[in-house]
């Protein structure tokens, strides 16, 4: 009898201490999970179904209103929305299933919360399809978590929302993100809206508007991700101590290049920097004195650009970019110049390629300036875009996206482009092969 009682009483011992193990486990994992425990707190009770995506307001992060920005935007919030599955290992877990909180802890996701890779991008006028292809390429290959920090015209903000939220869960576990109205100094706002391209300078108000945002990688609406965004991402870690910004060479070869033959103002270099792949280092830029061509007094970001564009409106053709010049050309210890195969654009193959970067390692990120992903001048580009727009979320990547994309540019040989479509590929594939190896190795 006795025996049998010692049984009993190890076996209600051994169940208490499995009970509160499960349940220090889980506090653990609701403590931690996502990396974002105080903001997911604040937006939980804002949700409205099993998705996660009711619109919980933010205000105060905006942009500073203190300054006298564009009136409409004075009280506009941002609106972030928030996946359940926020930084989940596709196929570990349910949708926010609370048995299976502790299970998150497992080998496949680290204990540490991961911080993520911000994006921003900014869209307006027929680029909403344009910029949906450039996240999807971003989200298709990349490892690490992603908050994207999306700045469009109202009239896009339900395309973005109705999109991102119908992409599958294993997807939307990779990325949250947020909206954000356009936004200017009241103060001229008619002049930086119509600068170069309608909203294009919103990027350069993007370290006064993100205030809580210590570094992000800026992406014109053309871009695509041919490998991992922590790639580039990874160059943040290679600036030096004055280093604030990433930018690649306007051109490789200077007998082609235009602003060391046609610029009417300072430009970095010897032909300047595209701005179409910017990393921004923010905390730095906002703390910054910029040297400058219009006071012996070093300027602030915020102090610096305005006068800047009353000086040189008349004397500038690209915009923002050419702004950017102008400021790293009197401020070049504090950029970081990556190769070009990081901003590869049809410059880089139209007249015979001269990127050696993209010849010898591929290209990374892919820059279709020009309109070329919606015209038939270069079908190299067209293709890459339509390959990626169009493969479906889930299908094999080889048979689904890479045999699709040769097939199409075996079609572009005749242009100077097509003939080196293999710098093209030869990334990509190594990306799609992660990509399709990933399953292989959960399995």
């Amino acid at each position: 009898m006795r025996r049998h009682f010692r049984i009993l009483l190890f076996c209600t011992l051994l169940a208490f201490f499995s009970v509160l193990y499960v349940f220090s486990q889980l506090a653990s994992s609701l403590e931690t999970e996502g990396g974002f425990s105080e903001r997911r707190a604040q937006l939980a009770s804002s949700r409205s179904d099993y998705s996660g995506h009711k619109v919980k307001k933010v205000s105060g992060n905006e942009g500073p209103a203190d300054q006298g920005w564009d009136e409409r935007c004075k009280s506009s919030v941002s609106v972030s929305y928030w996946n359940p599955n926020w930084q989940e290992s596709p196929g570990v877990c349910g949708m926010n299933c609370l048995m299976e909180s502790t299970c998150r802890h497992s080998a496949d996701r680290p204990a540490t919360p991961v911080e993520p890779m911000h994006l921003a991008v900014v869209a307006c006028g027929s680029r909403l399809e344009e910029t949906l292809t450039m996240l999807k390429s971003a989200v298709l290959f990349s490892r690490k978590p992603l908050l994207f920090h999306i700045f469009a015209e109202d009239e896009l903000h339900s395309g973005f929302r109705e999109a991102l939220n119908s992409w599958p869960a294993v997807f939307q576990a990779k990325f949250n993100y947020s909206m954000y109205p356009i936004t200017f100094p009241h103060e001229n706002a008619k002049e930086w809206k119509k600068l170069f391209k309608p909203c294009a300078s919103q990027r350069l108000f993007l370290p006064l508007l993100l205030k809580d945002v210590d570094s992000l990688l800026y992406v014109d609406t053309d871009i695509l991700f041919l490998q991992p965004v922590e790639e580039i991402w990874n160059f943040l870690s290679q600036f030096n101590s004055s280093q604030l910004a990433g930018m690649a060479p306007e051109h490789e070869e200077p007998r082609i290049g235009w602003y060391n033959r046609f610029a009417r103002h300072p430009y970095y270099g010897q032909t300047g920097v595209n701005s179409g792949v910017m990393l921004m280092n923010m905390t730095r830029i906002r703390a910054k004195h910029f040297k400058n061509d219009m006071t012996s007094v070093p300027l602030l970001w915020g102090e610096l650009l305005m006068p800047l564009l009353q000086k040189y409106k008349l004397n500038i053709t690209w915009g923002d970019q050419d702004l950017l010049n102008i400021i790293f050309h009197h401020n070049p210890e504090g950029l970081f110049v990556f190769p070009c195969q990081w901003n590869y654009r049809p410059d880089h193959c139209i007249y015979g390629s001269n990127c050696a970067a993209a010849e010898q390692h591929g290209v990374f990120v892919l820059h279709g300036n020009r309109g070329v992903y919606h015209n038939d001048k270069q079908p190299a580009f067209q293709a890459i875009y339509e390959a990626i727009q169009q493969y479906p979320f889930g299908a094999d990547p080889v048979g689904g996206l890479l045999l699709p994309l040769e097939e199409k540019l075996r079609g572009a040989s005749h242009t100077y482009c097509g003939r080196v479509a293999h710098l093209f590929t030869k990334r990509l594939r190594q990306s799609i092969g992660d990509l399709h190896a990933g399953p292989r190795r959960k399995a």
